[in-house]
């Protein structure tokens, strides 16, 4: 039996939420600020079913994710359908000129050792992690609204 554990950081960019959307929503751009995925490929028979991998640290994972709720310019909702089982959801909120990005993710993790692991360390790691993916994806926000 597993539990689910679940991590939600965000960051704010000072940049439009279209424009912001408009980056995040095209999801095989990930890898360019998410350093553990090391690819994204959206199925070309449905947009809605999309191929991730995970590579770090001599670990490597994938998995199908499907979309299961998109609201344009406010939320990405998915969750895994096979592979590593992961869920999650990012949200947008605007601020007109700027943007908040909010990404929470929750994965399953084997019972009592998940929890031990969490509350030791795996908690911390997970978010500081997804803590600097955001904060690259506000850099790379910041760099291509410049070159426009």
């Amino acid at each position: 039996m597993s539990d689910w554990l679940e991590h939600s950081v965000c960051v704010d960019v000072e940049a439009p939420v279209e424009f912001v959307w408009g980056l995040w929503s095209d999801l095989e751009q990930m890898p360019r600020w998410m350093k553990w995925i090391d690819s994204v490929q959206v199925l070309e028979d449905n947009p809605e079913l999309s191929r991730w991998r995970l590579a770090s640290r001599g670990f490597e994972f994938s998995w199908l994710s499907r979309i299961t709720k998109l609201v344009p310019q406010q939320i990405i909702q998915w969750e895994s359908v096979d592979g590593l089982p992961n869920r999650g959801a990012i949200r947008f909120y605007d601020h007109k000129d700027s943007s908040t990005v909010k990404l929470t993710v929750a994965y399953a993790i084997p019972g009592l050792i998940g929890k031990l692991m969490d509350n030791l360390f795996l908690g911390r790691v997970v978010e500081s992690t997804i803590q600097a993916d955001l904060d690259r994806f506000r850099d790379y926000a910041l760099a291509a609204q410049a070159q426009q």
